[in-house]
């Protein structure tokens, strides 16, 4: 008896302890950039495995220094109920689940703040494991993080491309500029890359992926104005820094 009573001891010091340092780092991550993420390092795995050249293209910004019709492009593509939700979208979990049991293809129904979680905390391939820890993980940042935050870490964490992660490595990369200026156009581009961003190339787009940035475009109208991203100052610091090397 003293025995198991030491064990359940022991499993329980270390579920406080998981439960501890799992606060404390969504705590810290409210306040310090998140330079690198689980995805980052199992794709640098997969390229090795699979004898590529490694590749790590991420530079973290601020929201400030993000395009808004990046914000907008990413919310109309995948999660139009961002602002609105606490986490979870529920009636697109239950659409998906209805269509998986009439045989139709899988969808993902995870909102922005889903994905965040998974990101930056957790690891991509799917699990009852996994997904429990990304409930958990969600409630945590939209508790403590907000809508803007996680905005910004999602903007800045998420795979765009093959070795590329975030708003400013594929500006850079894709269209040899900023991230704040990303034109409406190019930031549709990239959220219709989202599903797949390896497969689809937003600095190459194929027909199929025009054909969902027009998409992205029309319901980038329909959406109210996301006022959260690019700060003008942002474009007139840099255009006075750049005015001023030239001379």
């Amino acid at each position: 008896m003293k025995f198991l009573k030491r064990i359940l001891i022991w499993i329980r010091n270390i579920f406080l302890f998981l439960f501890i340092f799992s606060v404390l780092i969504v705590v810290v991550y409210k306040f310090v950039p998140v330079y690198y993420t689980p995805i980052m390092f199992i794709r640098l795995y997969e390229q090795a495995k699979e004898g590529k050249k490694m590749k790590l293209e991420h530079q973290w910004v601020p929201l400030s220094q993000i395009s808004q019709s990046l914000v907008q492009a990413v919310v109309a593509s995948e999660d139009n109920l961002f602002l609105d939700h606490n986490g979870f979208d529920f009636t697109q979990i239950q659409k998906a689940r209805e269509e998986a049991e009439k045989g139709k293809r899988l969808r993902g129904a995870s909102t922005i703040s889903q994905q965040t979680a998974k990101n930056v905390f957790l690891w991509p391939h799917r699990s009852f494991v996994r997904k429990g820890l990304e409930a958990y993980f969600t409630l945590l940042i939209e508790l403590i993080w907000g809508k803007k935050r996680i905005m910004e870490v999602y903007l800045n964490s998420i795979e765009m491309g093959d070795g590329i992660y975030g708003a400013e490595a594929v500006a850079k990369a894709h269209f040899s500029k900023k991230a704040f200026q990303l034109t409406q156009g190019e930031s549709a581009l990239i959220a219709a890359s989202l599903p797949n961003p390896i497969r689809f190339n937003s600095g190459k787009p194929s027909p199929y992926l025009l054909k969902r940035k027009a998409k992205i475009i029309s319901l980038m109208g329909k959406l109210l104005k996301i006022k959260m991203g690019y700060d003008p100052s942002v474009e007139n610091k840099y255009n006075r820094k750049n005015k001023k090397n030239n001379k």
